[in-house]
């Protein structure tokens, strides 16, 4: 499908009204995550993208849920600006802490990068066995080189955590990579060599997390078996 500029201004739009609207849930929700941890399938825990509270990925948690998955939110992460390999510490140390064992990651964007470390280099027991990503700029953006911080420039491809979560491959047939056709963060689309790359018919960096093919393909690779 050929983008034009009205349907990419548009997209611009209705992707940062709806990130908008998830940042005012997540000052003013009440619910407490742990409501979520009840479930006797596979655990599971959820890695939202740079400045995202746990709120953005509330579709695919209650999607999770729904199907009988315990579903772990790592509150220590709080709105993720922490680095990348800080991150993955976090998120490493959550699983070991807890005791979680054959654990899936749902994960949006800069989580998917998160995600990707925590199973490549902190992960020795192997309890990290899958992950979906959705929106992630495995191979970097370009728009990171105009970034005004350092957490947003991190994203650039040449970034030697960026650069080397490109690079190294070991653990990419675990991953499945969710993308829209247009994503108004990463122009360079999510494909990641080796993963099982799915390219939905639709646009945006944040509206895909409710679109209901991705609710469906995180639900199907929670419940599949570990490779």
């Amino acid at each position: 499908m050929t983008w034009r500029w009205q349907d990419r201004a548009a997209w611009w739009v209705k992707d940062y009204l709806m990130a908008a609207g998830l940042l005012v849930t997540g000052i003013t929700s009440r619910t407490d995550p742990r409501v979520y941890r009840s479930g006797t399938g596979r655990p599971c825990i959820v890695i939202p993208g740079v400045y995202e509270t746990w709120h953005f990925m509330q579709p695919l948690i209650e999607a999770l849920h729904d199907r009988g998955h315990p579903v772990f939110v790592v509150s220590d992460l709080r709105n993720n600006s922490r680095p990348v390999l800080e991150g993955a510490e976090v998120v490493a140390r959550f699983v070991a802490d807890r005791g979680l064992e054959d654990v899936f990651i749902a994960a949006h964007s800069k989580g998917g990068l998160i995600g990707k470390y925590a199973m490549l280099k902190l992960d020795p027991d192997r309890r990290l066995v899958r992950m979906v990503a959705i929106a992630t700029p495995f191979s970097g953006s370009r728009y990171a080189d105009w970034a005004p911080n350092r957490t947003l420039r991190a994203f650039r491809a040449s970034d030697p955590i960026t650069s080397m979560l490109a690079t190294e491959d070991l653990v990419n047939d675990r991953i499945t990579s969710v993308f829209g056709e247009f994503d108004p963060i990463i122009p360079e689309s999510s494909v990641l060599p080796g993963a099982h790359n799915v390219g939905l018919p639709t646009g945006g960096h944040f509206t895909i997390l409710r679109h209901p093919r991705t609710l469906e393909i995180v639900v199907d690779e929670a419940g599949a078996e570990a490779a």
